[in-house]
């Protein structure tokens, strides 16, 4: 491989591991936030990562749409 290829795995094994990290984090705080808040429905845990989910998707299309 050379250092383009190796600069393009690095990059997508952290972008997965900040997925990983970034929606367990948002699911935690979004337990706590519902607990908080004392609600049956748990909002904060479906909204807090969906938002995770869809600025992460919204930075990938930005990130790879670039022209060099």
């Amino acid at each position: 491989m050379n250092k383009n290829n190796d600069n393009q795995v690095w990059k997508y094994m952290s972008l997965g591991s900040q997925l990983i990290i970034g929606l367990a984090l948002f699911l935690y705080f979004g337990l706590k936030i519902d607990q908080w808040l004392m609600s049956d429905t748990p909002i904060a845990v479906w909204l807090l990562p969906l938002l995770f989910i869809v600025s992460v998707i919204i930075k990938i299309i930005i990130d790879t749409g670039k022209i060099k």
